[in-house]
């Protein structure tokens, strides 16, 4: 008589790999490089966002629904595919899509200029679609404009004392006095999902903590600072804005973004909680042996409150090994064990040098994953 080993239950649930990989390729990667190994283990993908980039491609494979292509433009004005997904009454719309970093050059970052106008466009797309509530991913964003380009394209337009148009960009709106119009909404409630809790201004305001990494040196920082405080008290002309927007948490989120949702009386959610919900992740990780997790760069930020650290927690409640697969790691061994990491390893390891990393990355992911099926598989 013989007696079969049962196989091992992994759930597979990464993040995007920024500029390489969604989060779907990725956990299908890793997926097909365990199978080959171990074809009798029971693997289950739960690719994974927390409203950057890669956002719609997760709710999408999460609850299905009709996408919607939308012309719109991108941090620069110039045209961009995009789309909004449809679920029931629910629409879903990713910032990033029209206002991402990852559309721009490292020479064409300028958080001065750069506008949010893109995403007026999906969330009117959104609106027109008949959907009673509308959630907008935060995340990845080139923009500093505190939402003035989104409003405009939402039919209110940011306007100087003598009633003109203010020019795109984060450092014009030194000059906002007013909206010219009522930003037209049907009385959709609008969700914002990011698991970013900075203010708008201030030392950990959007300008000072995000401007760098989009262009902005010292000088401009402290512009755009300025510049999003008073255009705060213009937004708290609105009947919907609560008070105090520019402290709020997360009203920082995505250039400042999430200060004009607030604004507009909409209201801040997790990104990394409800992709959780909405991906069934929970139960999920009740039914695993092991799960693997991973991003591009696995470092310090990965720790607070990203896609990596929700996971591992996850899995450090339940006594699970957690395993994390990167393009890179920077994070300390001890803060990551910490965090309920089990063993973290990465494409640059594997291929010896960063470029093979960048070029070849679901290759990588699959090489890794035939690497610990081999070490974790019954089979």
């Amino acid at each position: 008589m013989t007696c079969e080993t049962p196989g091992v239950r992994v759930l597979i649930c990464p993040d995007k790999f920024a500029g390489t990989l969604t989060a779907v390729q990725a956990a299908e990667a890793i997926a097909a490089g365990w199978s080959a190994v171990a074809p009798g283990d029971e693997l289950v993908q739960r690719p994974l966002a927390d409203g950057g980039t890669g956002f719609l491609d997760v709710i999408a494979a999460a609850v299905g629904g009709d996408e919607i292509p939308v012309p719109a433009t991108d941090p620069l004005g110039r045209p961009v595919a995009a789309r909004v997904l449809v679920a029931g009454t629910t629409g879903y719309v990713e910032s990033a899509q029209v206002c991402g970093l990852h559309l721009l050059a490292v020479e064409e970052r300028d958080p001065r200029t750069t506008t949010s106008y893109g995403l007026g466009t999906l969330l009117a797309a959104a609106v027109e679609s008949g959907v009673r509530q509308v959630v907008v991913g935060l995340g990845g964003s080139a923009t500093n404009d505190a939402g003035a380009g989104m409003l405009a394209a939402l039919g209110a337009p940011v306007l100087d004392a003598a009633g003109y148009a203010l020019p795109y960009g984060g450092a014009a709106l030194t000059a906002a006095a007013s909206l010219g119009g009522v930003p037209r909404l049907r009385d959709v409630q609008l969700v914002a999902a990011c698991d970013v809790d900075n203010p708008l201004t201030g030392i950990h305001g959007a300008s000072a903590v995000f401007g760098p990494q989009k262009g902005a040196d010292r000088a401009d920082v402290l512009l755009l600072d300025a510049a999003l405080e008073h255009f705060a008290q213009v937004l708290q002309a609105l009947p919907t804005c609560p008070p105090g927007l520019a402290a709020l948490p997360g009203s920082g989120a995505a250039g400042g973004l999430g200060a004009a949702l607030l604004a507009l009386g909409g209201r801040l959610i997790s990104g990394i909680g409800l992709v959780r919900e909405l991906t069934g992740l929970d139960a999920a990780l009740d039914a695993a042996d092991l799960v693997i997790t991973g991003e591009g760069s696995f470092d310090a930020q990965s720790l607070r409150g990203k896609v990596v650290s929700g996971v591992a927690a996850g899995a450090r409640d339940r006594g699970l090994p957690c395993v994390v697969l990167a393009g890179q790691a920077g994070a300390g061994r001890r803060e990551a064990a910490a965090a309920g990491v089990t063993d973290v390893h990465t494409l640059v390891h594997h291929f010896g040098n960063v470029d093979d990393a960048l070029a070849r990355p679901a290759e990588g992911l699959s090489a890794l994953a035939r690497r610990l099926a081999g070490q974790w598989s019954r089979t």
